[in-house]
């Protein structure tokens, strides 16, 4: 018998509520905005971030690329998903663990763990329950239920309503600046100064739907960028071969 091993909770949730937390910190209360001339006319900076968030929690499928930056446990994380719930993607944890997933279909979720994540989760085990873990699971997919517990945490990484429900809208003190690129795409610069020295933009695309592209928190405990794109476009999600999967129901 081997034992299971379980996607940290604290990894799993960090790559799920960034980019909400992010951009809660972003549209915090603050000052009057000022408002310059340039892209979106005459809106304060807050109004164009409500009307930049309103307009990315309708996407129907999009990519979500984070970079967290917290001295604890840094966490790096790349992943497609759309409003049907299927998802593919990869999500680092400190220096060495990774973990993968695909999710194709309303049936099953896909996951697979290298040695550093496989290693953590059954370090408290024997010695040779965990060396009978590693040669089993090493480079192999587990192959869960939608329905198991054990992956409910990884599940809710492809909940794209649950994502962007977090965005939060109504603030005020959003400072308008300048105009740049993100992924090739013209975007608008608006920032809000935070407590200790913490500040959060946003970057917002100029021409077509002003969706969301990037969050950028400089300074306090968790700094990062969270950058969106692939908007509407079909999430590629391939089901691993037979032969490199294993099955936990």
């Amino acid at each position: 018998m081997h034992a299971q091993p379980r996607t940290r909770r604290t990894a799993v949730t960090a790559l799920l509520c960034a980019a909400f937390a992010l951009g809660a910190t972003a549209c915090g209360p603050s000052s009057d905005d000022a408002k310059p001339a340039g892209p979106f006319g005459e809106l304060t900076g807050s109004q164009i971030v409500d009307k930049a968030f309103a307009a990315t929690t309708t996407a129907k499928s999009l990519t979500v690329d984070v970079d967290l930056k917290s001295a604890d446990e840094p966490t790096k994380g790349y992943l497609s998903l759309d409003t049907r719930g299927k998802c593919a993607g990869t999500m680092s944890v400190g220096t060495a663990s990774t973990a993968e997933l695909v999710k194709a279909d309303d049936k099953n979720v896909y996951m697979r763990f290298d040695e550093a994540f496989l290693r953590e989760q059954v370090k408290d085990e024997s010695p040779e329950v965990q060396e009978a873990t590693i040669k089993e699971l090493k480079g192999r997919w587990m192959k869960s239920p939608v329905s198991d517990p054990d992956a409910k945490d990884m599940l809710a990484l492809c909940d794209l309503k649950g994502l962007l429900g977090g965005f939060e809208q109504g603030a005020s003190g959003i400072v308008k600046g300048a105009e740049t690129t993100v992924g090739g795409q013209k975007a608008l610069a608006l920032t809000e100064p935070g407590d200790g020295g913490e500040t959060s933009t946003v970057y917002v695309a100029t021409q077509g739907t002003p969706y969301v592209l990037r969050i950028v928190t400089k300074g306090g405990e968790e700094p990062g960028t969270i950058t969106f794109s692939h908007f509407g476009k079909p999430v590629v999600a391939t089901v691993p071969a037979a032969k490199d999967v294993v099955k936990t129901d």
